[in-house]
């Protein structure tokens, strides 16, 4: 009874989205005594475990906000992050990279605004990361270092973790990076998150083929 029980469990652990947001609102302000608000970010998605998701927009869309949320490094005006069934914000700071990390193109993003004592806060409960955010990695095209990458970003994902590939294209090679390895995507607009079930899906959105202009022009047929 007891070995059913613990495959019941992991069964369910398995079954469980990796990372859930929900109802995440982010607004920044300007103004000292009239404030009004000068950017709002939004987003609502999920993600299984074992998936390979790539990240676009313009700059200043909020892509690195959406990251900073996620990994609890920024603090939601509205909603939460929930990380392996735990609300990333309500996790001990020096714990939180143990659920979601960020990675800001070669190295790690790990800064907490403290706005509570760690003790009175939950444990992560895991010792490695589940979800991986690799933001603007620098890819070189020398040396077979693009392969290595993507076998590194497949590996994460073979071993049951969520990848999110932010890539801001401006080579007709990064297009076909995020073609080759990522299952799904959300394109990052004026704060808006669209969610996109694959690459196809992708370059028919209207504004993302916008923002990819003459690189869609590059692709060829799969």
């Amino acid at each position: 009874m007891r070995t059913r029980a613990r495959r019941s469990d992991w069964q369910l652990e398995m079954s469980a989205p990796a990372i859930v947001v929900d109802g995440l609102v982010k607004r920044y302000y300007r103004g000292t005594f009239q404030r009004q608000v000068s950017f709002t970010l939004s987003a609502a998605f999920q993600a299984e475990r074992g998936q390979i998701v790539g990240v676009l927009g313009p700059n200043g869309s909020g892509k690195t906000t959406l990251f900073e949320l996620i990994t609890g490094s920024n603090a939601p005006s509205e909603g939460r992050v929930v990380v392996d069934g735990r609300d990333i914000h309500a996790v001990r700071y020096g714990e939180r990279d143990r659920l979601a990390i960020h990675y800001h193109q070669s190295y790690q993003v790990r800064a907490f605004r403290k706005t509570r004592p760690a003790f009175l806060m939950e444990r992560a409960g895991r010792t490695r990361p589940l979800v991986h955010l690799f933001d603007e990695p620098q890819f070189s095209i020398q040396d077979g270092y693009v392969g290595f990458m993507l076998d590194f970003f497949r590996r994460l994902r073979d071993e049951g973790n969520v990848v999110f590939l932010c890539v801001h294209p401006n080579e007709p090679f990064h297009l076909e990076i995020l073609r080759e390895v990522c299952g799904r995507f959300l394109f990052v607009n004026r704060g808006t998150v669209a969610e996109l079930a694959d690459f196809d899906a992708l370059v028919a959105h209207e504004s993302a083929r916008t923002y990819l202009g003459t690189l869609l022009d590059t692709i060829e047929p799969a």
